[in-house]
């Protein structure tokens, strides 16, 4: 399949250039914090041209694709719709299976960090026993948050199907999430950063369960793209690099980055106070094991959500 892919890849027409003469690379990103430094870069297209953090270092032009969930992201890699992508890794694991291995490949950490369990402050559920009929929310249907309740509520003795079980995982908009949980409609949301600030300083939410070093986010690309742009992949990966660094080192520019892309991405700024309440929770770094993949492979397995196991050793690569 590989020889296939590689033999496609040369029969194809040329890469799209801008009207510049630059190579285009499509980069796919979420309107989300643990995204940040996809926001950034997002944020310095918009304000700086071909000046920007990663025109700059590639000598491409940048365009950007939002994505509202996983599985469209790592459809647009199937599809050859974008280059690469920010995206979680549970998405990333059932693309790589459904191609058995052929195709989506792992470039490099992004964060990690930022993702919980949130129910109301006077909660009496304090383990996953006591989730037995309870409706928890989760961004979307196999996304990293929704393997991660359902597996919990399944180590915990409960039995979870997608569809109901002795307790219900309800996949539901961050937004809805948030109105739903305000209005005692959901015993509990399963989220990522911001939500999970907004729904304690919003509606009255503690964290119950943190995933303090959990892998949130990561960059995928394509065996195509591997085939077609290795040498721009190699060269925005390590414009990735070099700007988690920054993040790290600067953490107040970051953020007034990452809001104002928010703004631009959404028409909403994150508020300062929210930016600040979220922001240690998350934790930008390149770093990335092939641990974090075999772990959540085998949730996914548990939970009924992944049909088969594949081999993992091809996942992660260096352009």
């Amino acid at each position: 399949m590989l020889a296939i892919v590689a033999l496609l890849a040369g029969c194809e027409k040329s890469d799209p250039v801008s009207a510049d003469g630059r190579p285009v690379l499509r980069v796919g990103f979420f309107p989300n914090i643990t995204h940040a430094p996809a926001l950034v870069g997002f944020h310095e297209t918009q304000t700086k041209a071909a000046q920007g953090w990663f025109e700059s270092r590639t000598g491409a032009k940048i365009e950007w694709i939002p994505f509202n969930a996983g599985p469209s992201a790592i459809e647009a890699l199937f599809t050859g719709t974008a280059d690469l992508t920010y995206v979680g890794p549970s998405p990333v694991i059932n693309g790589y299976t459904r191609s058995r291995g052929a195709d989506i490949r792992v470039l490099v950490g992004v964060a990690r960090g930022g993702a919980a369990l949130v129910v109301k402050k006077d909660s009496p559920l304090k383990s996953a026993a006591n989730f037995r009929g309870r409706k928890i929310a989760t961004p979307q249907l196999g996304g990293t948050q929704d393997v991660a309740a359902r597996a919990w509520l399944i180590a915990g003795g409960l039995a979870i199907t997608q569809r109901g079980g002795d307790a219900h995982v309800v996949p539901t908009a961050n937004p809805d999430q948030l109105d739903l949980f305000r209005r005692g409609a959901l015993d509990a949301a399963w989220t990522v950063e911001p939500w999970v600030s907004r729904l304690e300083m919003e509606a009255g939410g503690q964290v119950l369960v943190e995933q303090a070093d959990v892998l949130t986010t990561l960059i995928a690309t394509s065996v195509r793209s591997l085939a077609r742009k290795n040498d721009l992949l190699e060269k925005f990966a390590a414009a990735h690099a070099e700007l988690v660094q920054k993040i790290n080192a600067d953490p107040a520019w970051a953020k007034s980055a990452v809001s104002a892309a928010l703004k631009k991405a959404t028409g909403k700024p994150l508020p300062a106070a929210l930016l600040d309440r979220a922001w240690p929770r998350l934790k930008f770094t390149t770093e990335i094991q092939p641990a974090d993949f075999a772990t959540m492979q085998r949730d996914a397995r548990a939970t009924g959500l992944l049909p088969m196991d594949a081999d993992l050793a091809r996942l992660i690569v260096k352009p």
